[in-house]
């Protein structure tokens, strides 16, 4: 039985993806239908359907399209696909394992520039050189920058979402599709016994100049690239898992139109503590523990609702999860792990908790230790997994989002002012103050601080530093 059932063209404009379809229709094996989903039309610009499938009937079920593609009887079938087009054959191909996947990817520097002068003189395909119209290109270096986010961002979902579901794909390069070989190994690759003795040679390189002869301003060109980060020096290491959504430990309000999205050791019971005197209620009254199909019930019912969560800064927050849920031996606590960090990490904690014998210096030197963990824990360095509790925020922020990200984020310490305006903002403006979060036991953090806690914490939570501008604590 064949591997495949269809193939796709993974590519962008500019890219020689006519090429590629152009040595693809060579074969007798396979036929490629064009940009089979581009919105604006199916195929190609003066085409009315494929396959008998118009685009009306194509956006109303894309699947369809798709399946009679794979039953064509003119050999195996695909298509071009690019980063905007319709986003859900872009799910479709990349989750059916029986479709192969082709790669083709160009020097972002050199499809922008191709793309920039097929502005210029309207010609998007050569087939007669004696017909070619030259232009040079402008380069716009913010326009540039859109371009090449562009295409990273949809490259590095493609790859993931791969690796994810165990699947390989043919990776070309623009530079291989005049190499026969090259065409007669995505043959093999597609399942195809039959080999080219010659490529079509219909289309034509359209400008083969180097890139300083095809740009006005070149110059300009080259200072602006030199600027870009090859190599990602600057990227923040982030070697976390990705979070879920956490919807049950959403909190809705018992009558207001609000939703807390709490970040694990946070001032989560001082936040619940206000939402229930907004309503003059218990904590109890307030809603959690929903599903997202309960949330979304509410969401859509509560017209005007407003959602936050609350950001408390990294030695804060550190400091807050050891004291609550590693330090004591409690209901509370996460007692499996820290039987773990005392056996195997050393955590120089008592067994029992703290007592008459646990000063300032030892909850110095315990918390110190704790933070050493954080550090190859959030490296992926142990085998004990990221507890939401200690996660990095950004972390958890963007798992959020996968269901819905907060209407606003505040800080901790500008809780009073922009919890109160919230409240005003849902039509509540008499409420109280929001009480602060009483200090950390057995000793607050301020009693241990340094600069060395300081910076081992900058180093842990350097994302989080970097995401939202966190200064020293306090």
């Amino acid at each position: 039985m064949p591997q495949f059932d269809y193939f796709v063209v993974l590519a962008e404009m500019r890219t020689g993806s006519n090429l590629l379809e152009s040595n693809l229709n060579t074969f007798q094996s396979f036929q490629c239908h064009g940009e089979a989903f581009n919105p604006a039309f199916i195929g190609y610009p003066n085409s009315t359907e494929i396959l008998g499938v118009t685009q009306a009937m194509r956006e109303g079920d894309p699947a369809r399209l798709i399946d009679t593609i794979k039953a064509s009887s003119t050999g195996m079938g695909g298509f071009r696909l690019f980063h905007d087009h319709d986003a859900r054959a872009i799910d479709i191909v990349l989750d059916d394992p029986r479709c192969a996947k082709i790669i083709l990817t160009r020097n972002p520097a050199e499809s922008y520039v191709s793309w920039k002068i097929a502005q210029e003189t309207g010609q998007w395909k050569l087939t007669n050189i004696k017909r070619r119209r030259d232009a040079k290109a402008t380069f716009d270096a913010e326009e540039f920058e859109q371009h090449i986010t562009q295409l990273q961002a949809f490259q590095i979902d493609v790859l993931n979402r791969l690796q994810k579901s165990g699947q390989a794909a043919f990776y070309i390069s623009y530079e291989d599709l005049n190499d026969l070989d090259v065409m007669n190994g995505l043959a093999r690759y597609l399942g195809s016994d039959e080999r080219l003795e010659a490529l079509d040679s219909a289309l034509k390189i359209q400008n083969p100049q180097p890139l300083s002869e095809k740009v006005s301003n070149f110059d300009e060109m080259a200072q602006a690239l030199a600027g870009i980060d090859r190599f990602n020096l600057t990227r923040t290491p982030d070697f976390e898992p990705r979070r879920g959504p956490a919807v049950p430990s959403h909190v809705v309000a018992h009558t207001a139109p609000l939703l807390y999205m709490p970040i694990r050791s946070g001032p989560e019971a001082e936040v619940m503590a206000w939402m229930a005197a907004l309503d003059g209620v218990a904590v109890e009254a307030l809603h959690t523990k929903m599903n997202q199909k309960g949330l979304r019930q509410w969401m859509r019912q509560m017209k005007g609702h407003r959602s936050f969560t609350v950001l408390r800064h990294p030695a804060a927050r550190a400091h807050a999860v050891f004291c609550q849920r590693i330090l004591p031996r409690a209901p509370e606590s996460l007692s499996e792990i820290r039987r773990v960090l005392r056996n195997f990490h050393k955590l120089p904690i008592p067994g029992g908790g703290p007592d008459e014998t646990y000063d300032r210096r030892a909850h110095y030197l315990a918390f110190v230790a704790f933070l050493e963990f954080l550090r190859a824990n959030l490296r992926g360095q142990t085998s004990v997994r990221v507890d939401a509790t200690w996660a990095s925020q950004s972390a958890i922020l963007q798992g959020m989002a996968q269901f819905s990200l907060p209407d606003v984020v505040i800080r901790e310490d500008e809780m009073q002012l922009q919890l109160g305006a919230l409240a005003k903002q849902a039509g509540y403006l008499g409420a109280a103050p929001v009480a602060a979060a009483p200090p950390d036991q057995p000793y607050a953090l301020e009693d241990i601080y340094d600069d060395d806690i300081e910076a081992l914490i900058a180093d842990i939570y350097q994302r989080d530093y970097v995401m939202f501008g966190w200064d020293r604590w306090r």
